[in-house]
C-alpha cells in the first residue's frame, strides 16, 4: 500500500503543472492597495481602516490589526526594510495624508508627517535604501508636492518647487497601489500622471531636478498612468487605463529602453485597466481590478498568462515570485516560472 501511495505521489508531482497563483487566508476582509514583499520571507500589506498586515514565513500566515489613532485612515502605501522597520502611508485630502513608522514589527506606531495643507492629497512614496526616500503628493497651485527624507522616514522636507515642471489643469497622480512613483540605483527615481494629462516624470538626483515627457497611455478623469517599475536604469514599464472601466481595452502598457526619456506602447489582447505593474528578473506581470498579465519578455505580444482574478498591487519577493493584494483583504503569490512537467 506504501508502495502504491508513493507512486501516486510520485506521479503527481511530474505530471501536473506547478501551482500558478495561489489563494492566502489574510484573515482581514480590508481593501488593500500598499504591499512591500521581502526576499527574506517578510510581507507587509495595508490598506483601509488604518490596517496593516505582516508575514514572517513567506505569505503562508498572516498577522492583522490597524494603527491606534489612525482607524479612519486609508493606507495606500506600505515601505518595508525588515520584520521590525516599515513605514505607512495614508491617502486623503488635508490631514487625512500621512506618514507612520515602526520600529518593533508594529507593537507601536509614531507619526512622522502630517499633510497641514487642505488642498494637499499625497498617493505614494519610495525609497532608495534604508535612509533615503522620496514621497509623492497632487499638485497645489499646479506644482506637485515632493518630500525627502534623509534618515530613515523620521522627518520629511519639502523638495524645492523651482525644478519641477508644472502641472496641466486637471493632472494629478492616482494613489491606487502605492507605484506612482518609482526610485532605481541611488538617485533615479520617476513618476506618473494621469487625468486631463499623462505623462512621466524623471530626475537623476533624487528629486531636485524634474523633465517631463507626454505618453500615449489612455487619460480622462478617471484614466491615465497608474503605476511605474523599472527592472535597472534603463528599463522601465508603465500601466495604467480607466479604472472605471476596468474591461476597457486600448493603450495602457508601455515601455522604455533609455531611462524614461520616450515610451513605446505594447499592443496586447485582451486587456484591460491595469493599477500596478512590477519586474520579476525580465517578466513583467501587470494587474488591476478585473484581470492580471503576466509577459516572460516584455517585447512579448502575447501574455504568457492571463488571469480573471481583483488586485490593487503587486510586489516581487524573489526571481519567480510576485505578492498581489485586493479588494475584500484578497493576497495572492504567483508563480511565474511554473510550467507543465512531463510524465515519464
Amino acid at each position: 500500500m506504501f508502495t502504491k501511495i508513493a507512486l501516486v505521489l510520485l506521479w503527481l508531482a511530474t505530471s501536473c503543472p506547478a501551482q500558478e497563483i495561489l489563494t492566502l487566508k489574510s484573515g482581514t476582509t480590508e481593501n488593500l492597495r500598499g504591499l512591500h514583499s521581502l526576499h527574506t520571507g517578510v510581507v507587509w500589506a495595508s490598506g483601509t481602516h488604518g490596517t496593516y498586515l505582516r508575514s514572517l514565513d513567506n505569505g503562508q500566515t498572516w498577522s492583522a490589526s490597524s494603527v491606534p489613532g489612525a482607524e479612519a485612515l486609508d493606507f495606500r502605501d506600505v515601505e518595508a526594510f525588515d520584520a521590525d522597520t516599515a513605514l505607512l502611508l495614508s491617502a486623503g485630502p488635508g490631514e487625512q495624508s500621512r506618514i507612520y513608522k515602526t520600529k518593533d514589527g508594529g507593537k507601536s506606531w509614531a507619526l512622522q508627517f502630517t499633510n497641514h495643507d487642505p488642498k494637499g492629497f499625497f498617493d505614494c512614496m519610495a525609497f532608495w535604501d534604508r535612509e533615503h526616500g522620496i514621497a509623492l503628493g497632487d499638485p497645489i497651485d499646479k506644482k506637485f508636492q515632493l518630500l525627502a527624507t534623509n534618515d530613515g522616514g523620521n522627518s520629511w522636507n519639502s523638495i524645492s518647487h523651482i525644478s519641477i515642471p508644472a502641472a496641466i489643469e486637471g493632472e494629478g497622480a492616482f494613489a491606487a497601489s502605492g507605484t506612482c512613483i518609482a526610485v532605481q540605483g541611488k538617485r533615479n527615481a520617476w513618476f506618473v500622471t494621469g487625468g486631463k494629462a499623462a505623462r512621466v516624470f524623471r530626475s537623476a538626483d533624487r528629486g531636485h531636478t524634474w523633465k517631463a515627457v507626454e505618453v500615449a497611455i489612455m487619460h480622462g478623469d478617471s484614466a491615465g498612468v497608474f503605476s511605474i517599475a523599472f527592472r535597472d536604469r534603463l528599463h522601465g514599464a508603465i500601466a495604467g487605463g480607466d479604472y472605471k472601466k476596468p474591461d476597457q481595452g486600448g493603450a495602457n502598457i508601455a515601455l522604455t529602453d533609455d531611462g524614461g526619456a520616450a515610451w513605446k506602447l505594447v499592443s496586447l489582447s485582451p486587456t484591460s485597466y491595469f493599477s500596478a505593474a512590477t519586474w520579476s528578473g525580465t517578466k513583467l506581470l501587470v494587474a488591476g481590478s478585473s484581470h492580471a498579465g503576466f509577459l516572460n519578455h516584455a517585447d512579448d505580444r502575447i501574455w504568457a498568462k492571463y488571469w480573471d482574478v481583483q488586485l490593487n498591487s503587486l510586489s516581487p519577493s524573489s526571481a519567480n515570485q510576485v505578492f498581489g493584494v485586493g479588494p475584500n483583504g484578497t493576497i495572492v503569490r504567483f508563480d511565474l516560472s511554473s510550467k507543465p512537467r512531463k510524465t515519464k
